[in-house]
C-alpha cells in the first residue's frame, strides 16, 4: 500500500489486476510512501525504497541477498545463527537474532512497516540426523511467517524451496511437472511449505515468489560436496574418498547469479503464485567435483568411491532443472554448472587454507 504520513489515500492504477491489489490501500505507515508505488514497473515489484525483511540473512543465499537488496532499500535480516554467521550479514543491514519457531520473535521482526518479506530460513540438510525436528521446524517457521503477515497486512512473499520436492524426476524437469514425490524429509517440508505458500495466495491475497533452487554454491560455504573434499584433501592430499560411485549428476549456480535471478523473477513475475526453477542448462558430477577441486588446489589424489549410486538415503542421484519458464521471463546463468563449481571451489580452497593455516 502506498500513503504519504499524512493520512491521504493513494490511489495507482495498473492493468495488471495483482499490481493493482499490491498498490491500493490506506494507512499512515511511513515506509509505504515511496515503496509500493509501482508506476514503473507494473509486471512485478520494484526493489527500490522498500523495508525488507530477509529470514536465515546470515545464511550462504541470505546473506548475499540481504547485500544486493540493501543498496535500494531498508533491510532487516532475522537469523537464530544456528547455521549461519553474524559477520556474513552486510555492514548496514539491521540484524536481529531472532527463532522463527517462536511466535514472539517473529512478531518482533514482521512488523506493519515491512512491505516484503524474502523467507530462507530453514534446515537444509537433505541427510539430517532428526529429521522429524527438520520438518516440524520447517514448516513452524513458514506458518509462523505467514500468519503474522496476514496479521499485518504484508502480502509480499519470495520463499526459498528446492529441487528436491521433485524427487527422482525425468530431467529436465519443468515446474508443472507431477506428481511431486520427494524422497527425503528435507523435500517433504519444502513441499509441505509450498502448500501453505498456495493457500496463502490464492486465499489471502498474498503474491508469492517461489524459487526450486537447484545446488547454490559460493564462498563461506559449509557442510556440501565443495568445502568437504577441500577439507578432506587439506587432512589428506593423497587420496580422496568419495560418497557413492562418483556418477551422482546435478546443476550448480554460483550464489551470485541465483540471488540476480531471485531479484529479477520478483522485479518481473507478477501472478498470485509465482513457481520458478533455478538452475543452470548444465550438469556436473561428483567425480567432475573432485576433479576440479584437485585441479584448484593442485593435487592429484587417488578416489576411493564408497559405492551405490548415491550418497545417502534420500540423495536425488541426478537433477536437472529446465529453465525455460526462467528464461522466458528474461534471466539465464552466464556461467555453465561446471563455471559455477569451479569458481566456488576457488573462492572456498582460499578461505579453507587459510582456516588451516596453509599458505
Amino acid at each position: 500500500m502506498a500513503v504519504p504520513e499524512d493520512g491521504h489515500l493513494w490511489f495507482v492504477v495498473h492493468t495488471s489486476t495483482q499490481a493493482s491489489r499490491s498498490v491500493m490501500g490506506f494507512g499512515t505507515r511511513s515506509q509505504k510512501e515511496n515503496a509500493l508505488i509501482y508506476a514503473g514497473n507494473s509486471n512485478g515489484m520494484d526493489l527500490t525504497g522498500l523495508r525488507i525483511v530477509v529470514t536465515g540473512g546470515a545464511g550462504l543465499v541470505g546473506s548475499h541477498l540481504a547485500g544486493r537488496l540493501h543498496g535500494d532499500n531498508e533491510v532487516v535480516v532475522a537469523d537464530d545463527l544456528s547455521k549461519g554467521s553474524r559477520d556474513r550479514v552486510p555492514d548496514g543491514v539491521e540484524f536481529v537474532r531472532a527463532d522463527l519457531t517462536d511466535a514472539d520473535d517473529v512478531a518482533g521482526v514482521i512488523t506493519a512497516d515491512v512491505d516484503a518479506v524474502f523467507h530462507l530460513a530453514a534446515y537444509t540438510d537433505t541427510n539430517f540426523a532428526e529429521p522429524r525436528r527438520l520438518f516440524e521446524e520447517n514448516t513452524e517457521m513458514t506458518y509462523n511467517v505467514l500468519e503474522r503477515m496476514a496479521e499485518v497486512g504484508v502480502s509480499d512473499i519470495a520463499f526459498t524451496s528446492s529441487s528436491t520436492v521433485y524427487g527422482e524426476a525425468p530431467r529436465p524437469t519443468p515446474e508443472d511437472y507431477a506428481p511431486l514425490e520427494p524422497i527425503s524429509v528435507y523435500g517433504a517440508s519444502k513441499l509441505a511449505d509450498e502448500g501453505l505458500l498456495s493457500t496463502y495466495a490464492h486465499t489471502e491475497e498474498f503474491t508469492v515468489w517461489c524459487f526450486r533452487f537447484a545446488n547454490i554454491v559460493g564462498p563461506h560455504q559449509r557442510g556440501n560436496v565443495i568445502p568437504d573434499f577441500i577439507e578432506k584433501l587439506l587432512d589428506d592430499p593423497e587420496t580422496l574418498t568419495i560418497l557413492g560411485d562418483g556418477r551422482q549428476e546435478k546443476s550448480y549456480l554460483h550464489v551470485s547469479e541465483c540471488v540476480d535471478a531471485i531479484c529479477h523473477v520478483v522485479a518481473n513475475a507478477d501472478d498470485a503464485m509465482n513457481i520458478y526453477n533455478l538452475g543452470t542448462r548444465t550438469t556436473t558430477s561428483v567425480t567432475r567435483i573432485a576433479d576440479v577441486v584437485a585441479d584448484v588446489m593442485d593435487l592429484d589424489p587417488a578416489y576411493e568411491y564408497t559405492g551405490g549410486d548415491r550418497g545417502w538415503a534420500g540423495d536425488v542421484p541426478r537433477m536437472r532443472l529446465s529453465v525455460e519458464k526462467l528464461s522466458g521471463l528474461g534471466w539465464e546463468a552466464a556461467e555453465s554448472s561446471d563455471d559455477a563449481v569451479r569458481r566456488a571451489a576457488e573462492e572456498l580452497s582460499a578461505e579453507l587454507r587459510a582456516e588451516h593455516g596453509d599458505a
